[in-house]
């Protein structure tokens, strides 16, 4: 019980509040869209870190890397275009707020959890089974029961979603930021808007459109970006204790 209030605060970031912002805001776009807004992470992560991580330093580099990705999300936004080009504002909204929920999620773990010598799978049991009651005690559970009528959405559920998507994914989730730090975990979050990109196409058969292309490209350009600034960065921090050491 010592811990709970980290575990509480982690079931809020990084399960409740996200899945609800990203069911919101997939229910209001085409899967392809939303699924290229969650590229965005790792930028909402880095911004985090910056604030409340003493070892990130901004940099040109780094700054110009957080610009790019958000020229990303304003090609997919589209806020000029209207009639059937539009796209939901209000699921846009959902997904920033849910990719900045579980960004903040990555440098909370970082600062508060990992340091607690308690296993990644106890700290994902402890993270999803809070977040079950909180999201017990306010959905409406009417008509949940008819998920059980299709077996394939059933498996899908509770494998897909459920098994990979959740448990397996939070117990690396929590392992990859103990031994890489807050924001090189969150670079691997820019695999699922291409891989959400190539299903919405060849699976569900969904319309992409050229300006599309250009957002992914802006906003994995701009983690990547960063990313070089970051790594800039820290040669530059390993050199002057080089120097001060010598």
């Amino acid at each position: 019980m010592r811990y709970v209030h980290h575990f509480v605060v982690m079931a809020l970031l990084a399960t409740a509040v996200y899945y609800y912002l990203y069911a919101e805001g997939t229910a209001l776009l085409l899967s392809s869209v939303a699924g290229l807004l969650s590229g965005v992470i790792p930028l909402f992560t880095f911004g985090c870190a910056f604030l409340f991580l003493r070892e990130e330093k901004l940099n040109a580099r780094m700054t110009l890397g957080v610009l790019l990705g958000f020229v990303g999300v304003l090609l997919i936004a589209r806020p000029w275009a209207g009639g059937d080009s539009a796209i939901s504002l209000q699921g846009v909204i959902d997904m920033m707020l849910g990719s900045l929920s579980i960004g903040c999620s990555f440098v909370y773990a970082k600062r508060f959890l990992t340091g607690l010598n308690i296993s990644a799978v106890a700290l994902c049991t402890y993270q999803i089974g809070l977040a079950l009651v909180m999201l017990l005690a306010v959905t409406d559970r009417t008509g949940m029961a008819h998920i059980t009528e299709s077996p394939k959405a059933l498996i899908g559920l509770a494998l897909g979603l459920g098994l990979s998507g959740t448990g397996v994914a939070y117990i690396l989730y929590y392992f990859i930021v103990e031994r890489l730090g807050a924001v090189v975990a969150a670079s691997a979050t820019y695999i699922p808007p291409i891989v959400a990109l190539l299903i919405g196409i060849f699976v569900a058969g969904e319309p992409v459109h050229g300006l599309d292309l250009v957002a992914i490209a802006a906003i994995l350009g701009g983690v990547l970006v960063l990313q070089s600034g970051r790594r800039m960065a820290a040669q530059q921090a390993s050199a002057k204790d080089a120097v001060a050491d010598a």
